[in-house]
């Protein structure tokens, strides 16, 4: 039981995707914009990051066992059918959701985090349950970044900032000084 507690603290706080791998920028910066936005990507990338962990699971144990080079063509596969499913749902239940993430929601077959963490869950040799709650703190760590970088960019547009560091450079600094943050969070677990 702690393994499993070390297992999603540390993809949470200590081995976080955006913040220590540098792993899914591209919706880190694109969507950050809006809260509400951010958070619901955030979302829908767990929900991702969940299904791909159950498929990878069942890949690695009964089918890449005879043939493990087909392994990373298989993840992308199971990440770019899973994206196309949230996809069509988020399309049918919210078509406001939709139109907001815009180019970011189809881009999340495209995220590196999710395959980063296809790779990595299977490289640690986790289980199925240790791939579950792996696939949790890591969507969970990707969601904070995303809510924790909207919440401050939100912040910074009522802030009176001088014309020079508003937009982008603003948005590296406000990063580079969250990942120095989360490595403050090193040595505290190591799973």
């Amino acid at each position: 039981m702690d393994n499993l507690i070390w297992i999603f603290i540390s993809a949470l706080l200590v081995n976080n995707f955006v913040f220590s791998y540098f792993l899914g920028l591209c919706p880190f910066f694109g969507v950050s914009g809006k809260l509400e936005t951010a958070f619901r990507l955030g979302l829908a990338s767990t929900f991702v990051m969940l299904i791909t962990a159950l498929c990878t699971w069942f890949l690695n144990t009964y089918i890449l066992i005879h043939a493990p080079y087909l392994r990373l063509i298989s993840f992308i596969v199971v990440v770019a059918s899973t994206v196309q499913f949230v996809e069509m749902v988020i399309k049918k239940i919210s078509p406001a959701l939709f139109r907001a993430l815009g180019i970011f929601l189809p881009l999340i077959t495209t995220n590196c985090a999710i395959l980063g963490f296809a790779i990595f869950a299977t490289n640690r040799g986790y289980g199925l349950l240790e791939g579950v709650i792996f696939a949790l703190g890591a969507g969970g760590g990707f969601t904070l970044a995303l809510v924790l970088m909207a919440g401050l960019r939100e912040e910074n547009e009522l802030s009176n900032v001088p014309s020079l560091m508003k937009g982008t450079a603003m948005s590296l600094i406000i990063a580079g000084i969250l990942s120095m943050a989360f490595m403050g969070f090193a040595g505290l677990f190591s799973a």
